[in-house]
């Protein structure tokens, strides 16, 4: 290809003489994506959003800093199988880091928020609240499911508020020049709520003694001592942490190896509220403290209580190292 002095030509063998970062920002309409993207630039990435698909290679050459792209129904000239051939091309890039970021949320959320914004869907024929956009909704889902297949990344805004969504979007994607840096978010969750979509890895506490029915601890939570004391004084506790530890061990930085930024360690209990809290609590003490520096070094570890939440009664952190963290050997013994 060959350029101007007022238009040089692209490079199109690669991203540039450092590596790159490349994020194709797509999903369903209304899940958030302008947000995500709007948060992205705030970080220093440079933003262009629907942009030809034609145009994609050059823009990737010609980007100087870490470089987002929103790609949805609206992009001229829009087809699947054209996202993918580009995802495709530019995964091949030598020192090109490309991941493709796919944001949805429920149907439901998504009818409130067209219908409270007044916001014509995409591929809606009808009014704002009228019987099109339903069908709208779903006919999107069906037409984008393959990229979602393919997505590195698949982001729920169903329960996230904004603040949130950008605490989230700052952790994966905040240090993207960090190389081997690995973001690890830390989960509790209810299992009759449904299993988090982003989780790498789940764990399944319900087999712990349940504080629940315990009177005076069933209003608490696993951030409350008397609730923790409880949890941890079932026989097999300290084997369970143990394992996991063990297994964190193992995996995580094989994660780092293969090139992943983020990782979600989910676990479960029947109510999110006191067992699956007290042993992520925990794992984060382990994680963030200086007896597993053979562990993680430098990747960060955040912590989310999903149905603490929900109900306002937790919100998401960086988990920070106390100064006499819990003693757990991976093998499942406890240190005396």
């Amino acid at each position: 290809m060959t350029g101007t002095a007022d238009h040089p030509a692209a490079d199109m063998s690669g991203c540039a003489a450092a590596a790159r970062h490349v994020l194709l920002v797509t999903g369903l309409s209304g899940a958030g994506k302008s947000s995500i993207l709007r948060v992205l630039e705030d970080l220093g990435h440079e933003v262009v959003d629907n942009p030809p698909l034609d145009v994609l290679d050059t823009l990737v050459s010609r980007a100087e800093q870490p470089l987002a792209i929103g790609v949805d129904v609206r992009t001229r000239g829009f087809k699947v199988s054209a996202v993918l051939d580009a995802l495709d091309r530019l995964r091949a890039r030598p020192r090109c880091v490309v991941e493709l970021l796919y944001a949805t949320a429920e149907t439901e959320v998504l009818l409130r928020r067209f219908t409270a914004t007044r916001r014509r869907h995409p591929l809606d024929n009808a009014s704002e609240s009228g019987p099109g956009l339903p069908a709208a909704i779903a006919r999107e889902a069906r037409l984008l499911a393959p990229l979602r297949a393919h997505a590195d990344l698949i982001l729920d805004t169903s329960d996230l508020p904004p603040p949130d969504l950008r605490r989230l979007i700052e952790s994966r994607f905040g240090h993207t020049g960090d190389g081997e840096a690995l973001t690890v978010t830390l989960m509790s969750f209810a299992y009759p709520a449904g299993l988090p979509r982003e989780a790498d890895m789940v764990f399944d506490a319900r087999f712990l003694r349940n504080p629940h029915y315990d009177p005076a601890l069933k209003p608490m939570t696993g951030l409350d001592a008397a609730v923790q004391d409880h949890v941890r004084h079932d026989p097999d506790y300290e084997a369970f942490l143990g394992h996991i530890v063990a297994l964190l061990h193992l995996v995580l930085p094989r994660f780092v190896e293969e090139g992943k930024k983020h990782a979600t360690i989910a676990v479960g209990c029947s109510g999110g509220q006191h067992r699956s809290v007290t042993l992520v609590e925990d794992l984060a003490d382990i994680l963030s403290g200086a007896q597993d520096e053979s562990l993680l070094q430098d990747e960060r570890i955040a912590v989310m209580h999903r149905e603490l939440a929900r109900q306002g009664r937790s919100v998401w952190r960086w988990a920070r190292p106390k100064p006499a963290p819990r003693p757990v050997d991976p093998s499942g013994i406890t240190s005396s």
